[in-house]
């Protein structure tokens, strides 16, 4: 069976719709140019590439060649416009046309546009169209304000007017019309080097291709903004526009915005050297986005890398984002705690545990078991001390007391007290809220979540059944199982913070989550979590208890029903996105541990359900966890046997898709989606607080994740805009959790 993959390429699929083998694939990086490297200005107005890559910038200060990553001076005089045939390049300044090293070739008044090949130059000026060849000038009466002239492979000359769009034909200028579309106010144009004729208005993108066929595309189709301002085409075509960049690649427009890819949202031009590298002139510099044939292997092997170099805190090496001193710059970086350290090193360490069992790379395996043993520590810590926490209570992380206090500002019992007024009435007041160990090396975090208690569950889950090998590494994992579990089972299934009182979040038993009002919203989720973690427990001790603390929960208290309708949402994109994140860690070892078959039923149901309204959301991880944990599960109601088995193969295409597109630079920069062509809002009945700021693209789907910044899986992909300052390095951990998961569970091959 073969089918094809967004981006046009192609995937040999393996024996069953439910594996993809994935080719290389071109991954982007940019660099960008200021006066800071040589540009005698930073208003670059147009940009050109000869055929053997040399690159020249156009700005008022004068035209400028790059040489070894310096720019310097070609040109003394304001350059309007660039354009290169072969190695030579063609500038137009107020009063001339120039050809470098040349000088004046022709005088011009009020240069509009200029264009070169097949050995014509051709420019537009005050009310004329001047084509040169050799030493032969000839003038031509222009059909409007000219914007941008096209040359095609085969000699045609299309220019892109006010007034639409013309072609020349036995030296008449001859209006070209797309169908039902006027193609009037005409932006911008370009030929590919298949002959297709790309044109570009506020009204639409249209494509003619060699035989005379005309598509077009407007939001509807996918086109992300319409502001156009240059057209440039060899394999795919490249738009600029006054508020970013646009690429299409046979099937989609990637639309590039932001300081992730452009110096300026304001491009005037873009240049396509031969090496596939585009060039742009902005408004603040010049920019150049590369692509690079990359593996999805490679790029894991990226990340961790970049972990292992800027992300591991603390000799026990807690994985989570990073500081930077100035935007983008990685050399200078600050590492600081988290709320939830224990969650995101879980959640890299199981990435790291599929990660060994896949491709039994001893490092995988170094870098699973550090992960598990970081967490081992956080329960260690809390043990003795001036503050001990009840055995199997783990912190949600550690700092060094050797720096400063956090229980003397941050974290005093009066900031507790007016959070406990102003914002969350169940907010806990506490103590301090960083006790010292026992060996007064370190502060420990309490108040620890139920987000925490799902990574370490998670981690010690995969780490026993794929990684530890040795007597001794089982048991430190049953150990670790055995306290946190006693803990909640002695505890009545709440989680006692070293107060004697429950955490914030650590209500897992009955009486609160089937009778408290207030922990409604809490109810599904917390039962399945509590059913995972006594079905874990069980399977890596063996325990009788466990076993009959998880039938005394479900027979007596109705879990199992509860878990049913795990999370209280409107639609797709509803609530805290944290509570998905949760509930697919639970999801996967409650299903491949448990072997009720009207327990198995119940839970299949449930993810299945929750996996529909996740589905948009194009997550590699969630669709991961529901293809394994759902593989021929059924649910029978009272009008037949319904198959819970994911349908189709497109969550397969799409979390391949996300893979690919997750950029390599995990800054984060700010983006902006809400002014776009292809997005609907999301429906204010589909969102707790309705759906403003929100949407999604024609197709129902969320925005690729190459055009927003996702820093966890608990980040909200509905989301249009965002504020980031580029002073954050995110971990890869998002990409490695779900590409080594899809690769140990054979969805994905390479």
């Amino acid at each position: 069976m073969n089918r094809t993959l967004p981006f046009c390429l192609f995937f040999a699929a393996l024996a069953s719709a439910q594996s993809i083998t994935v080719p290389p694939f071109p991954a982007e990086s940019r660099e960008f140019f200021t006066t800071a490297q040589g540009l005698p200005s930073n208003d670059i107005r147009s940009i050109a590439v000869t055929t053997a890559g040399a690159v020249f910038a156009a700005t008022p200060a004068g035209l400028a060649r790059l040489d070894n990553n310096r720019w310097t001076a070609a040109a003394p005089e304001p350059v309007l416009h660039l354009a290169s045939a072969g190695d030579q390049v063609f500038y137009t300044t107020d009063t001339a046309l120039h050809r470098l090293g040349q000088g004046q070739i022709a005088p011009l008044s009020q240069p509009e546009a200029l264009a070169a090949a097949n050995n014509r130059v051709w420019a537009a000026a005050a009310g004329k169209i001047i084509e040169i060849a050799g030493a032969q000038v000839r003038e031509h009466p222009s059909p409007g304000l000219v914007r941008q002239i096209a040359l095609s492979p085969s000699g045609r000359i299309v220019l892109a007017t006010q007034n639409g769009v013309f072609e020349l034909e036995n030296s008449i200028w001859k209006r070209i019309l797309a169908n039902d579309w006027s193609l009037n106010d005409a932006r911008a144009a370009a030929f590919d080097a298949q002959n297709t004729l790309w044109i570009a208005t506020p009204a639409c993108v249209a494509n003619q291709t060699a035989d005379g066929h005309w598509r077009t595309f407007t939001g509807r189709n996918g086109l992300p903004y319409n502001d156009f301002t240059f057209a440039a085409a060899t394999r795919e075509p490249w738009f600029t526009t006054r508020l970013g960049a646009i690429r299409f690649d046979g099937h989609d427009f990637r639309y590039r915005q932001g300081l992730r890819y452009l110096p300026s949202d304001d491009v005037r031009a873009v240049a396509l050297a031969p090496n596939g590298d585009a060039w742009f002139a902005t408004a603040a510099g010049v920019g150049v986005i590369r692509r690079k044939t990359v593996t999805l292997a490679e790029k894991a092997r990226y990340f961790e890398d970049e972990i292992d170099k800027y992300h591991r805190r603390t000799p026990f090496e807690y994985i989570l984002e990073v500081a930077l001193a100035a935007p983008g710059d990685k050399s200078k970086i600050t590492q600081h705690d988290s709320d939830n350290d224990g969650l995101w090193t879980a959640m890299y360490g199981a990435g790291e545990c599929f990660a060994w069992a896949a491709t039994k790379d001893p490092k995988a395996r170094a870098r699973a078991t550090k992960a598990f043993e970081a967490l081992r520590f956080l329960g260690n810590v809390t043990q003795g001390g001036p503050n001990p926490a009840p055995p199997g209570f783990v912190a949600r992380t550690i700092l060094p007391t050797s720096g400063p206090d956090p229980n003397a500002t941050h974290y005093t019992p009066e900031r507790d007290a007016e959070r406990r007024r102003t914002v969350d009435s169940k907010w806990k007041i506490i103590s301090p809220r960083w006790p010292k160990s026992a060996d007064g090396q370190w502060f420990w975090k309490s108040d620890t979540s139920s987000d925490e208690l799902d990574g370490h569950y998670f981690l010690n889950g995969l780490y026993f059944d794929l990684v530890a090998e040795s007597p001794e590494e089982k048991q430190r994992v049953r150990d670790q199982v055995t306290a946190m579990t006693d803990h909640l089972i002695s505890h009545g299934f709440k989680y006692i913070d070293h107060d004697g009182q429950p955490t914030r979040w650590g209500y897992f038993d009955p009486e609160s989550l089937n009778f408290d009002s207030t922990w409604f919203e809490e109810r599904g989720l917390n039962s399945l979590s509590m059913l995972t973690y006594l079905r874990i427990a069980h399977h890596i001790t063996g325990h009788d208890r466990y076993q009959q603390a998880f039938q005394r929960l479900v027979r007596e208290h109705g879990y199992a029903m509860n878990l049913m309708v795990p999370k209280i949402q409107s639609g797709p994109g509803a609530g805290n996105q944290s509570d998905d994140e949760m509930a697919f860690m639970n999801y996967y070892h409650l299903l491949k541990y448990e072997k009720d078959p009207k327990i198995r039923q119940m839970v299949a149901l449930s993810l299945h359900r929750y996996w529909q309204l996740e589905a948009p959301e194009m997550n590699p991880f969630f669709n991961f966890v529901a293809a394994f944990a759902l593989k021929g599960a059924t649910y029978t109601d009272a009008y037949g046997t319904n198959p819970m088995d994911l349908p189709g193969a497109e969550w397969l295409d799409d979390s391949v898709e996300t893979l690919r597109r997750i950029p390599l630079d995990r800054v984060n920069w700010s983006y902006r989606n809400s002014h776009r062509l292809d997005i609907t809002p999301l429906e204010d009945h589909k969102r707790e607080n309705g759906g403003k700021g929100a949407g999604h693209r024609p197709n129902g789907k969320v925005i690729p994740y190459d055009e927003q910044f996702v820093q966890h899986w608990n980040h909200d992909p509905w989301r249009l805009d965002f504020n980031g300052q580029g002073r954050t390095l995110a971990t890869g951990a998002v990409y490695l959790l779900p590409y080594y998961m899809g690769l140990y569970h054979g969805f994905i091959r390479e």
